[in-house]
C-alpha cells in the first residue's frame, strides 16, 4: 500500500509553481494547425491494422444556465433546440471515423462530458446511443467503463434510470460547494437533496462507480465552510471525488469576469481548504491517487495504482490509457498512437466543417521520439510516484542519466529537499512531494521554458 501523503508547508510553499496538468504530454499548448484531417486518416489507419480498442470521448456542449469558474468549451441556451442540427454533425462524425476503423475494435471506455450531456431529451439520447451502437463496437455485457456527466439539476431518477438502460454504469456528479453563500456567488445554486436524490438512483440502478466534483478557492469560501461541504460529501460516500483547484484566470474565460475578485479566498485559506479537505478524506478512508484525486481502496483506480498499471490520457486517471481515445464533438480531442488532434472549438465552424463532409480536426500534433520516452517518464512518476531507469532504459535504449544529465541539479535539489529520493536506478516521490509530483514532472518537460506560464494552473 502507498504511504500516506505528507503535508508540507515550507516545500508548498517552495514548489507550488504555475504549470501543466500533465493529461497529454506534449500537453495541448504545443497543438499547432499543421496536423489535420490527413495525419488523423493515416493514425485510424494503423489502429485498425493493429487492432486496438477504443476509448470514445463525446463532447455536449450545452448547458442551460452559466456557472461562473466554468472555462470548458460550452454553450450557453434555454433553447433545447439548439442540440438538435449539432447532433446531426455529430452523428455524421461518428460515421466518418468509424468507417475507417474495424468492427472488431471493442469500446473498452465511453465517456460523454460537456457542457451538460443530459441537456439533451431522453430520445436525443436514444437516438445518440443506437449511431453509436450502430457503427462503433460497444460492449453489451456491462464489462466496458461508460460514464457521463451529471448535473443533478438536469437529471431526476427516470434520466438515471434512461441512462442505466442505455449502457452507462458510470457518472461524475458536478458539486463544487454546497455553501447558499458560495453557489450564489458562481451562479450555480444545487441543494444537497438534488444530489442525494441522483446519488439514491444511481445505486439503486446498480451504476458501478460514482463520482464527485468539488472545487476550492472559490468566492466566498472559507476553511470552515468548505470543510462542511467535504463532510458532507463524505457522508454521501462517492466511489471517487475530484478536488480542484480553482484558477482565476478572467482574461482567458469571460465568465469568470463576472466573480468579484475581492471575494476569493487568500492564498494561504486555499492551502488551509485542502490541508483539512486531505485530512477529512483520509481519516474516511480515501486513497489518494493523485492531481487533486481520490478514491476508496477498492475502487478500480486504487487497484491499479498498487499494481502500477494506472495510466492518464485526456481524461484524467485511467485503466484504459492502452486504448486509442477517439474525441468526437466541438473542441474534442483525440489520441491515436503518436497522433494528438483536436476538433475546431467553434460550434459554428464544427458544424460547418462537418455540414461540406469534411471532418472538424483543426490542430493537433504527431509526437517524436524524445515526446515518447518524456511522456513515458512523465506517465510513470504521475500515475505511480516512481520510475524505474531499467524498464526506460530497456524501452528507449537509452541511457537515463546520460539522456538527461542536464537535469540532474534540478533532481538533485529535489531530492534535498526531500520531495523524491534519488539514486543509479530509480526516482521515488516521498509522501512529502506527491501534492508537488507536478513539479517533479515539469522537470523532464522540454517545452516548458518556451510556454507562457499563466496559461496554467497553480500546482496547489
Amino acid at each position: 500500500m502507498l504511504d500516506a501523503i505528507r503535508w508540507d508547508s515550507d516545500l508548498i510553499r517552495r514548489y507550488d509553481l504555475a504549470g501543466p496538468r500533465y493529461t497529454s504530454y506534449p500537453t495541448a499548448v504545443q497543438f499547432h494547425g499543421q496536423v489535420g484531417t490527413f495525419d488523423l486518416f493515416h493514425a485510424l489507419r494503423d489502429s485498425r491494422k493493429a487492432l486496438r480498442p477504443l476509448s470514445l470521448y463525446v463532447h455536449v456542449p450545452f448547458c442551460a444556465n452559466i456557472c461562473y469558474y466554468c472555462a470548458c468549451n460550452k454553450v450557453i441556451t434555454k433553447d433545447r433546440g439548439r442540440a438538435l442540427p449539432y447532433l446531426q454533425r455529430l452523428e455524421q462524425e461518428i460515421q466518418l471515423i468509424a468507417c475507417h476503423l474495424d468492427p472488431a475494435q471493442k469500446v473498452e471506455q465511453l465517456h460523454f462530458g460537456g457542457g451538460t450531456p443530459t441537456f439533451l431529451s431522453h430520445d436525443e439520447l436514444r437516438q445518440l446511443m443506437a449511431h453509436l451502437r450502430k457503427h462503433f463496437n460497444l460492449l453489451d455485457d456491462d464489462s466496458g467503463d461508460y460514464g457521463i456527466e451529471i448535473d443533478p439539476r438536469e437529471a431526476d431518477w427516470s434520466t438515471m434510470g434512461l441512462l442505466r438502460e442505455l449502457g452507462f454504469n458510470r457518472v461524475s456528479i458536478g458539486l463544487q460547494d454546497l455553501d447558499p453563500a458560495v453557489q450564489r456567488a458562481v451562479n450555480r445554486l444545487q441543494s444537497l437533496e438534488e444530489t442525494r436524490a441522483v446519488i439514491d438512483a444511481a445505486r439503486t440502478l446498480q451504476f458501478r462507480s460514482i463520482n464527485i466534483d468539488l472545487i476550492y478557492g472559490l468566492p466566498k469560501q472559507t476553511p470552515e465552510n468548505f470543510a462542511r461541504t467535504v463532510e458532507e460529501v463524505i457522508s454521501l460516500q462517492p466511489d471517487r471525488l475530484s478536488v480542484f483547484n480553482y484558477a482565476h484566470l478572467p482574461e482567458r474565460f469571460m465568465p469568470q469576469r463576472r466573480i468579484n475578485g475581492n471575494e476569493l479566498p487568500a492564498p494561504a485559506q486555499k492551502l488551509e481548504m485542502l490541508e483539512r479537505t486531505i485530512e477529512q478524506l483520509t481519516a474516511a478512508g480515501y486513497r489518494y491517487i493523485g492531481m487533486d484525486h481520490f478514491a476508496l481502496p477498492d475502487d478500480e483506480l486504487a487497484i491499479a495504482q498498487e499494481e502500477e498499471t494506472l495510466q492518464r490520457n485526456f481524461q484524467g486517471y485511467t485503466t484504459h490509457g492502452h486504448c486509442d481515445l477517439i474525441g468526437l464533438g466541438v473542441s474534442a480531442i483525440s489520441q491515436i498512437g503518436d497522433l494528438y488532434c483536436q476538433n475546431s472549438s467553434d460550434l459554428n465552424e464544427y458544424q460547418n466543417t462537418l455540414a461540406a463532409a469534411q471532418l472538424a480536426t483543426s490542430r493537433g500534433l504527431l509526437c517524436n521520439a524524445d515526446d515518447r520516452l518524456r511522456r513515458a517518464v512523465i506517465q510513470q512518476l504521475i500515475c505511480n510516484f516512481s520510475l524505474q531507469f531499467a524498464e526506460i532504459e530497456q524501452q528507449f535504449n537509452i541511457d537515463f542519466q546520460g539522456y538527461f544529465g542536464a537535469l540532474w541539479p534540478q533532481l538533485q535539489g529535489m531530492a534535498n529537499d526531500g520531495l523524491i529520493e534519488l539514486d543509479r536506478e530509480r526516482i521515488e516521490v516521498l509522501p512529502a512531494g506527491r501534492l508537488l509530483v507536478r513539479s517533479v514532472c515539469m522537470v523532464f518537460d522540454a517545452y516548458l521554458e518556451q510556454q507562457n506560464r499563466q496559461r496554467f494552473s497553480r500546482v496547489i
